[in-house]
């Protein structure tokens, strides 16, 4: 069974006996107490070219030390890691392979390097004795593995890692030590990927395009959406908060720059992914959807007076959230896991390793993107007048769902041009998101209502009053009301940022 710790650590240059200052009275150090040494020996696994090192993964198989076992390492931030721990075993553990499957896909892993450190420990304890970091300094031996020859390496390094709770402000404190004496911060983010350069190879760079066309600003946003949509799927397998939702909003993002950007990639090519990612993002929804519904009805429950909550409400919508839970979770991680996921992952890196750009791709970027970023604007604004005009009912329910579609759109398309547009895309994407809230308020109430509709119905079978639920009903129904009367002004608001907007001009 697989365990997770957060790792915060900072990496140093260091030789053979560099001498450490005296780290008493830094920070809160109280005390350095020499911890003893520890041989270590991992192996390093990746796929052939090198998947997870190029994003900054490492997986190892480890023994020696207090944490014998494999290891793997998820970025979050600069020097803050996932360590997600299994026990020790020949073979890399089925838990461990699916939360890299996303970046391995159909490719096998296998041994790349082994790391073999001498480890000197050095605990820095406060005035009570407890542990505020560990300082380790490491002399390694490292050999690249799978090659005809023999690649060798060695270093020394020292490396601080915070613990469990602490103040990362103690690292700032003890990096200004160490640097005071002539101790540097390492260029290398892992072992792994110092032992990689220092045997002669390295990671593939798979970072965005640079450059001003209308191509390259488009293809920097989908890798980067690619790129979220990889890095939440271990998160998601992992049950995360908020990372459905994340993972969710990716291909939500990728689907909407295929359709507003068909004047720079072929539609010919991007609509087959664009229908992938709406089966994705609906597979994921029915996880996503139970969680911000039991978030919603969990509330108004807790709003409701004691006097008016009636009957076994809070338990019957307990079990509900439960079951719905589990079983839309199992679904989540059984898509994650199925062969369609795979090649519609394997579909765009192909995308963005040989993109099917259109002749404006070519063209400078402002004016192209500003015209499909008002394009959608315009798509919006019509969306929303035929919904104001609807009478208000089931028809102007599906007329405001539909136009927060378009609104979704339109502000991810500014978003998506704000790195070559800059502020006026910046405030009309925020113009946008005001409305966009304000109907997903809507729908969120349109769905709300239905369940409660569904509990009602279930209570009052059970015997049970059903005077909770319909106190829920009658406030969701009041919470659309005023969605509903204070659209006209929203909008109108946001219709004239749109139609003032400077990027008109360009």
């Amino acid at each position: 069974m697989a365990d997770t710790r957060r790792e915060i650590e900072r990496k140093y240059e260091a030789a053979p006996g560099t001498a450490l200052p005296d780290l008493t009275g830094t920070a809160g150090i109280a005390r350095v107490h020499d911890a003893g040494a520890a041989e270590l020996d991992a192996v390093y696994h990746d796929t052939a070219d090198l998947r997870l090192a190029a994003a900054g993964v490492t997986l190892r198989r480890r023994t020696g030390g207090a944490d014998a076992g494999w290891h793997l390492k998820l970025p979050v931030a600069p020097g803050v890691r996932d360590e997600v721990h299994a026990p020790l075993a020949e073979d890399v553990p089925d838990e461990l392979a699916a939360l890299v499957r996303a970046r391995t896909r159909d490719a096998a892993l296998a041994p790349l390097v082994r790391l073999r450190s001498h480890r000197e420990i050095r605990h820095l304890l406060a005035e009570d004795g407890s542990l505020l970091a560990e300082l380790a300094t490491d002399s390694v031996r490292a050999q690249r593995l799978g090659g005809k020859k023999v690649t060798a390496a060695a270093w020394t390094e020292i490396e601080v890692e915070l613990a469990d709770g602490g103040d990362p402000a103690l690292l700032d404190a003890v990096h200004k030590k160490l640097r005071k004496a002539g101790i540097t911060a390492s260029d290398a983010p892992s072992k792994l990927a110092r032992a990689l350069a220092e045997t002669g190879r390295r990671a593939p760079d798979h970072s965005a395009p640079a450059g001003d066309t209308a191509g390259d600003r488009v293809l920097a946003y989908l890798h980067e959406q690619v790129q979220a949509l990889t890095a939440y799927d271990p998160a998601v397998r992992r049950d995360l908060p908020d990372s459905v939702h994340k993972m969710r909003v990716a291909t939500r993002r990728m689907r909407s720059a295929f359709k507003t950007y068909k004047k720079v990639l072929d539609p010919a090519a991007t609509a087959p992914l664009g229908d992938e990612l709406k089966w994705l993002a609906g597979e994921l929804g029915a996880d996503r959807d139970h969680e911000v519904l039991t978030e919603r009805l969990t509330a108004h429950l807790d709003a409701v007076p004691v006097p008016l909550l009636l009957g076994p409400a809070r338990a019957r919508l307990t079990a509900w959230s439960a079951a719905g839970r589990t079983s839309s979770h199992a679904h989540t991680l059984a898509v994650l896991d199925g062969d369609r996921y795979t090649r519609l992952l394997d579909a765009l890196h192909a995308l963005l390793a040989d993109p099917p750009l259109r002749g404006p791709a070519r063209k400078d970027a402002r004016p192209v993107l500003a015209k499909a970023v008002l394009k959608d604007f315009d798509r919006l604004a019509r969306r929303v007048d035929a919904a104001l005009a609807t009478p208000a009912g089931h028809d102007r329910d599906v007329a405001l769902h539909e136009a927060r579609k378009a609104a979704k759109r339109a502000r991810y398309a500014a978003e998506a041009a704000r790195p070559a547009l800059g502020k006026p895309a910046k405030k009309l994407a925020k113009a946008v998101k005001g409305v966009q809230k304000l109907l997903g308020d809507h729908q969120d109430g349109v769905v709300a209502r239905d369940q409660i509709r569904q509990l009602a119905i279930k209570a009052h079978a059970a015997g049970e009053t059903a005077f909770t639920w319909g106190l829920l009903y009658g406030r969701e129904e009041a919470e659309a009301e005023r969605v509903e009367r204070a659209l006209p002004q929203v909008w109108a608001e946001t219709a004239e940022r749109g139609r003032g907007s400077s990027l008109r001009t360009l």
